[in-house]
């Protein structure tokens, strides 16, 4: 029996990569040629101990670590070996949506029907997703463009609950005299990630993110994904809240099959009064997860 049961949407039934089709060969030669400067900007936080989290479906970040020092002078000795190597070891445990990360198509559904036509039922198994997972996700080698929306009420970030419209995405885009092209990936700053870290209650508690309204106009535009700096890239609490919750991450992943971003670190870019660059992202291939977190990076 077919995991694939449902009507299908843009991509077709069974698809797994969604708007990762646009990431065509051409688009990444472009972006290639587009650097001049050779200079890397990191878009990452680092994941420590302590990152911020949304309990209690997010648990937190975990590490172990000791030196295994003597152990290899022991066996250095039974072998016969003269050189004294010695070596260290962690076991990590973390959700794969801790730190800058980016979600799998199958990370959202409508009930039973997620992208591509999936059945949740029959996809989503105690050992991850029979299909989905962030494996299939490609590569990124595209252009990026930056979006600052942080300034537009006057003060140096958004607020929580603060809903980034597309006439704010507008505005930033005729400010940076740019236009959205097919393959793009869209950054949006709108100053909140200066509580990763610093203040994560509140960094988690809300955020000023885009509406459903904005994410339509950006998908519509052939975008690959959309990121922001800050935990769930669309606004919370929503317009709708309670009665609908997270309908950009349902609409973006399980209707458009277009990827999000989330806990991007910008400030380099903003600060630098860089809106347009090569993007690269190269999600890591857990098998059937739900995400997996990203170390993605501007060059200019």
């Amino acid at each position: 029996m077919t995991n694939c049961i449902h009507d299908h949407g843009r991509w077709g039934r069974g698809d797994q990569i969604g708007a990762g089709h646009l990431l065509t060969p051409e688009r990444t030669l472009k972006a290639l040629k587009s650097v001049n400067e050779g200079r890397i900007l990191d878009l990452s936080h680092v994941i420590e101990v302590g990152a911020p989290r949304i309990a209690p479906t997010q648990t937190p970040y975990l590490m172990q670590i000791g030196p295994t020092s003597a152990g290899s002078i022991r066996r250095r000795r039974k072998i016969g070996a003269k050189n004294d190597a010695g070596s260290n070891l962690e076991r990590i445990e973390l959700t794969t949506h801790v730190g800058t990360h980016i979600d799998s198509l199958g990370h959202f559904t409508y009930g039973d029907r997620m992208h591509g036509g999936y059945s949740a039922e029959l996809t989503v198994d105690d050992f991850g997703m029979l299909n989905l997972g962030i494996e299939n996700c490609p590569a990124m080698v595209t252009r990026g463009i930056c979006l600052d929306v942080s300034g537009h009420d006057g003060s140096d970030h958004l607020a929580a609950g603060r809903a980034v419209t597309k006439d704010d995405l507008q505005r930033a885009l005729d400010k940076a005299k740019l236009s959205i092209e097919p393959g793009d990936v869209v950054c949006i700053q709108t100053g909140w990630g200066r509580y990763f870290m610093h203040d994560n209650d509140k960094y988690v508690a809300g955020e000023p993110g885009i509406d459903l309204e904005a994410a339509k106009w950006l998908t519509a535009q052939d975008v690959v994904a959309i990121g922001a700096d800050n935990m769930a890239l669309e606004v919370l609490p929503g317009r709708n809240h309670p009665e609908v919750l997270m309908p950009v991450h349902q609409y973006c992943l399980a209707d458009a099959g277009v990827y999000i971003i989330e806990n991007l670190m910008m400030d380099g870019l903003v600060a630098a009064g860089i809106n347009k660059f090569c993007f690269m992202l190269s999600p890591v291939k857990f098998k059937g997860a739900t995400g997996c977190p990203v170390r993605p990076i501007a060059i200019v």
